[in-house]
């Protein structure tokens, strides 16, 4: 075989990309905003055997080289259409990257959808730490943001 020829229809690789782009986007998706936001080594690890696990369900059996340039290019072409419809649509926005979670209201924690959001007491004492606050009833408000990151607004009557 030489490096040019496909072994499958062009068209079936921009159908392979679409349908594993797709499914990775909805399963990311249903993974938690921690996952997406504080990428640990055990993320990067998942990451990589995401990639490899799916290489076959986008190449199949074609090892050219315009396959690949082929399916990298429908990739990065997907991801930019992505992007460009969740700038300019709120309901898709809300659908690919969902809407900010508030996890403490006047100073009180909500554990509960801590352990929904997959994020744990520890990224939160370090999150307290970075906003220079000791305790949760310091905060007025917390936030786990659309990326994972946590934002916390202090209380006015809050030392600080």
């Amino acid at each position: 075989m030489n490096i040019f020829e496909l072994a499958m229809p062009w068209w079936e690789f921009l159908l392979r990309a679409v349908a594993v782009y797709a499914v990775l986007l909805v399963m990311l998706r249903l993974s938690g905003k921690r996952s997406v936001g504080q990428f640990t080594p055990f993320d990067m690890v998942l990451l990589i055997l995401l990639g490899t696990a799916v290489q076959n369900s986008l190449i199949g059996e074609d090892v050219s080289l315009l396959g690949g340039l082929l399916l990298a290019a429908t990739l990065i072409a997907l991801n930019s259409a992505v992007g460009w419809l969740v700038a300019r649509s709120p309901r898709i926005h809300r659908i690919v990257e969902g809407l900010p979670v508030q996890f403490i209201a006047d100073g009180q924690l909500d554990r509960g959808i801590l352990r929904k959001q997959r994020v744990s007491e520890l990224d939160l004492q370090e999150a307290l730490r970075r906003a220079g606050m000791d305790e949760v009833s310091e905060a007025r408000s917390g936030w786990i943001e659309t990326d994972g990151r946590i934002s916390l607004i202090r209380r006015r009557d809050s030392a600080g």
